[in-house]
């Protein structure tokens, strides 16, 4: 039987479940936090702290924590660390309700938060292909299930739902939140377990989280598929800096259109991730890579050039739909091909990489459209992006994925589901 007509594991849906939960308690907050923080302060450094504070575990902790990661059982980690953020998110709760919330404590929560999900998030990643047993075909129906379930609830349900909840006061979205971490827990907690990688007992965390760091660097597929993210972030951050202040005064877009011009956006995702593992079939995932890169580049000069609200809708659509096929054929080629005692580490530099490029592309954005023009920032992510087609072509080229994926496969490879002999090679292994 093919990978292509396997059927997903009874405990992928639990997984899916709570996933799906967790992000709708994630766009919750993502909405009700800067919205609280906006109740106790107009000060933009202080609101930024509280922005910020969320990202910060990536940058100073993310390949330590995939070391961790490598060492701890993933479903152990998964539930114990959802459980720990619900409890955590009582506290800012009952000081809401007590009136005696800081701008501090929010600060603080927002680290943790971000902490937690690190380390959930990397679990998960090192989690899911021990369950679909590395099978590429089934690792992308399941990424493509997990990226738009994660979309539709934290990019559409989630932010109006919190604003709504914020309403009724300030500790009920937060307590809504909490108690998405806590179904999330249950639901991990009753996932079949997972072998646990043979431990490096001879070598310390800090050795650890560097041979993982250097597993990424060392091999070219996986810094090509590295590289794709973090090129990415700077490009569409220097965008998001300006996006707004390009609506408003180059196309007339108010409030409201603005966040139809998001909506747009994220309509697009979930349609990319729809569509990802058709892509990957029909032109190599190698090959589908570059074509989104160059998707991407296209939208975002399209976007620069918008005259009205309408093109730069259907550009940001599907600039969308280019960046949620990325984000389902990227990871799932990594889960396939890295060891499972490797997999936290190499995730979460990946991951790290992207997250110390988005402020880069902040700054780049904001310092562009003040020394030159607004659109200069748009045209500046397009290039960068058209420029990620060259380097993906020839870092994640068809070619070199099949490769990877013929040496991931165990012995007796053709029998196994990740493995695709040179008879289903196409002519895009030429790229």
């Amino acid at each position: 039987m093919t990978s292509d007509i396997r059927k997903l594991p009874t405990g992928f849906g639990r997984l899916w479940t709570a996933q799906t939960v967790s992000s709708l308690g994630d766009g919750v907050s993502h909405a009700a936090l800067p919205l609280i923080a906006l109740t106790l302060t107009r000060d933009p450094m202080a609101l930024a702290v509280v922005t910020a504070a969320g990202t910060l575990p990536w940058l100073l902790f993310g390949v330590l924590g995939g070391a961790l990661v490598d060492r701890w059982d993933r479903r152990r980690t998964m539930w114990f660390t959802d459980a720990a953020r619900a409890v955590l998110l009582a506290i800012p709760a009952a000081a809401a309700a007590l009136d005696v919330l800081s701008i501090p404590l929010l600060a603080a929560v927002a680290f943790l938060l971000g902490l937690g999900g690190l380390f959930f998030d990397t679990a998960a990643t090192a989690y899911l292909p021990d369950l679909l047993g590395r099978d590429p075909a089934l690792l992308e129906r399941a990424n493509s299930r997990l990226r738009g379930a994660q979309t539709a609830m934290s990019g559409f349900a989630g932010p109006p739902a919190g604003s709504a909840l914020l309403a009724l006061g300030r500790a009920v979205p937060l307590l809504a939140d909490a108690v998405s971490f806590a179904l999330s827990a249950l639901l991990v907690r009753a996932l079949p377990a997972m072998p646990r990688p043979v431990p490096e007992v001879r070598d310390s965390l800090l050795q650890q989280a560097r041979a993982g760091a250097s597993y990424v660097f060392r091999d070219r597929l996986l810094l090509g598929l590295a590289l794709r993210p973090a090129v990415g972030n700077v490009a569409f951050l220097a965008v998001e800096t300006v996006l707004a202040l390009f609506a408003y005064d180059r196309l007339g877009i108010d409030t409201y259109g603005f966040g139809l011009l998001l909506t747009a956006e994220a309509t697009g995702g979930l349609l990319g991730a729809g569509i990802a593992s058709c892509l990957g079939r029909q032109l190599g995932t190698g090959t589908a890579l570059t074509c989104t890169a160059a998707v991407e580049g296209l939208a975002i000069l399209s976007l620069a050039a918008a005259a009205n609200p309408y093109v730069a809708g259907l550009a940001l659509a599907v600039c969308g739909a280019g960046m949620g096929a990325t984000m389902v054929l990227g990871p799932s080629l990594r889960q396939a091909i890295v060891p499972a005692h490797l997999m936290g580490r190499v995730a979460s530099t990946s991951r790290m990489l992207a997250m110390c490029a988005a402020p880069i592309g902040a700054f780049l954005g904001g310092w562009l459209a003040t020394t030159y023009d607004i659109r200069t920032p748009l045209y500046a992510a397009a290039v960068l992006l058209l420029a990620m087609t060259a380097i993906t072509a020839s870092m994640t080229s068809n070619r070199r994925v099949e490769a990877a994926l013929r040496a991931a496969a165990p012995a007796g490879g053709p029998d196994h589901p990740a493995y695709k002999g040179p008879a289903q090679e196409t002519a895009s292994d030429v790229l």
